[in-house]
Parts: C-alpha cells; structure tokens; sequence
C-alpha cells in the first residue's frame, strides 16, 4: 500500500509556503497535482510526489528551515479530525496516546510512537516509507507541529526535556533552540521528543467529555481504510507454513490448530476467492524459492521438507509453478 498524506497537511505546506511569497501553482503542476483535489477534502497525495513539492519549496525559498517553522506558522487544528480527537481528551497523556493511535490518518508515512518509562516520556517518529528521501522534511515539520500543539492544549504549560534528530542539522542551531526550547541533539540514530512524565496528567484546557468520543468515532472511520486488511486465507497460509516441517498438513490439521471447522474454513476461503490447495501450493513454492537461494540443502532434501513423499513430485511441481526445474532455478 502507498503512503501518503491527508489533503489538509498538503495545503498546510503550500500555505507555509505562500506566506513566505513563493508562488507554488508551478510546483503543482509540474507534478500534475490540481486544483480540484487540493479542495477535495478526502484525497490524499502519494509521498513521493509530498517530498518533491518540500525539494521545490525548499530550494525557491532558499531556506531549509521552513519545514522546522511548521508549528510557529500554522494552527495545530490545521491537522483536522485528530486535532479534535486530541483537544478534547482529558488530559495531554490521552491526547498523546489518541495521536498515535490515529496519526495515520494524516501521514501513514512516519509512524509515531510513545514510550513511558519512569520519571521519562519519549515520543518516538520512524520513518516507514522507501519514497522519504528528505526525511528531515517530515520529521522536522511534524515535531514542530506537535511541540506547538501540546503547548497550545496546555497552554504553554507544556516543557521539552531533549530533542534529538537522525539527521545532521538543516537550519541554524538558533532556530531549533527556538521552537524545542530545549538542548536539540543530532545524528543521535533516533528521533525523539523527551519530556518529564509528570505533565502527561496536565488537562487538556476547554476539553468537552461528550464531545470526545464522537470525534475519536469519527477518527476511527477515517482510519479504517488506511489499514492494511488481514485477509483469512493469510491466517490459513500462515498456519500452514508453520505446520511444513517435513509432512504435508491436512485441511484437518489446520482446522484443528485454529480451532475452526472445516466447512467454515472452506467457506471463508471461497468467499475470498481461494482453496486450500491453492494455499498449500503458494506455500511451498515461496518456501522452495527461498530454500534453494541457500546453498546448504539438496533439492531433495527440500523436497522432504515441503512434505513430499517423493522428489519427483515436488520436481513437477516447481516446474509447474515457475517453468524450471529446482536444480535450473538454483543455478
């Protein structure tokens, strides 16, 4: 599944940008963005496509602090739904742990993680896009934006302990110490934001109790589709991989190891256009192809490993499945 970012993030960058007097209907069309979808509240733009229009601004600008500026120049309710999910938890703990929950909704590119220990709390961003190739960008703007918000729901009650990047700095050091109000440190291999634990039972001022969970419903729907789906034939496949150990396991087998019957699994898997053979067969052919990409095993003893009482079948098979024999593959 691609990674991307909600419509309403990409305008907050071209409005950054736009403040600044930079021009940005080039750098839109030049990547074949329109009009129409920046106004389409529900699209979403692919990250590749994210990073370029940061490069372009960027470079037009003449300055690279731009992303770091992110939570001075815009509001954190910019971030919409999960804006109003986190300014009406009960306090900056369960605000905290309601962006996480539901930071895909606005980049699923960057996952955003909170760890708790002791007197200690760490917000935790990781990079989990191949297309984030100026990775600073993203961080830089996020955490920008988040210390922004945290201290606009407390307000201004909110404290940094340290910040640290990945990356080398992009900007002057003055401007950092500007927005974290803390020590900043880089190319630490980490990107996080550490804050004493005692203001997590900070309240979330004007919070309204009623109001919070019709919002964090309305976050759920949004996230929903986001998700990448467990489909049940991966859950049938997956328990078959884990019985080929030298035998071939039976449609039975798996019924019992998952504890469903059989005419339920074979239901399940039509409805999803599969059979259990077909299962068992891509089961094998994946475990061959990674077998014989060792050295160590003979094709017959992977022909015993996958459950074939004969290395002649298991040869047909893999013929079958990939127009080679196991012995022509390997080579």
């Amino acid at each position: 599944m691609k990674k991307t970012l909600a419509i309403g993030s990409v305008n907050m960058i071209l409005w950054a940008a736009n403040t600044r007097g930079l021009d940005t209907s080039d750098i839109l069309k030049s990547l074949r963005i329109s009009s129409q979808s920046l106004q389409n509240p529900d699209e979403r733009i692919e990250i590749a496509k994210v990073q370029a229009i940061w490069k372009a601004i960027v470079e037009k600008l003449g300055d690279r602090s731009l992303p770091l500026q992110m939570g001075e120049i815009v509001s954190p309710i910019s971030v919409g739904i999960l804006a109003y999910v986190m300014m009406h938890a009960p306090n900056l703990g369960k605000s905290i742990e309601k962006l996480c929950q539901y930071q895909d909704i606005v980049c699923n590119a960057v996952e955003t993680t909170f760890h708790q220990k002791g007197a200690i709390s760490i917000i935790d961003l990781r990079v989990n896009s191949e297309d984030m190739i100026y990775p600073e960008f993203a961080l830089e703007s996020e955490m920008s934006v988040y210390a922004s918000a945290f201290r606009a729901l407390t307000l201004s009650e909110f404290k940094l302990s340290e910040v640290h990047f990945e990356h080398s700095p992009t900007s002057d050091l003055a401007i950092y110490q500007r927005i974290f109000q803390c020590p900043v440190f880089f190319e630490t291999g980490k990107n996080w934001m550490v804050f004493e634990s005692s203001q997590l039972e900070k309240p979330i001022l004007n919070a309204n109790a009623s109001l919070f969970p019709v919002f964090e419903q309305h976050a759920q729907d949004l996230l929903a589709p986001l998700q990448p789906k467990t489909m049940f034939s991966d859950v049938v496949k997956t328990e078959i991989v884990k019985c080929l150990v030298g035998q071939e396991p039976s449609l039975n087998h798996i019924a019992m190891t998952l504890g469903v019957g059989v005419r339920n699994i074979q239901k399940k898997l039509k409805e999803e256009g599969k059979n259990f053979q077909q299962l068992l067969d891509d089961a094998r052919k994946e475990l061959a192809i990674k077998h014989l990409k060792q050295p160590y095993s003979s094709t017959t003893d992977i022909a015993y490993l996958l459950g074939y009482s004969e290395p002649s079948v298991f040869y047909r098979s893999f013929k079958k499945w990939t127009g080679q024999t196991p012995s022509a593959f390997r080579a």
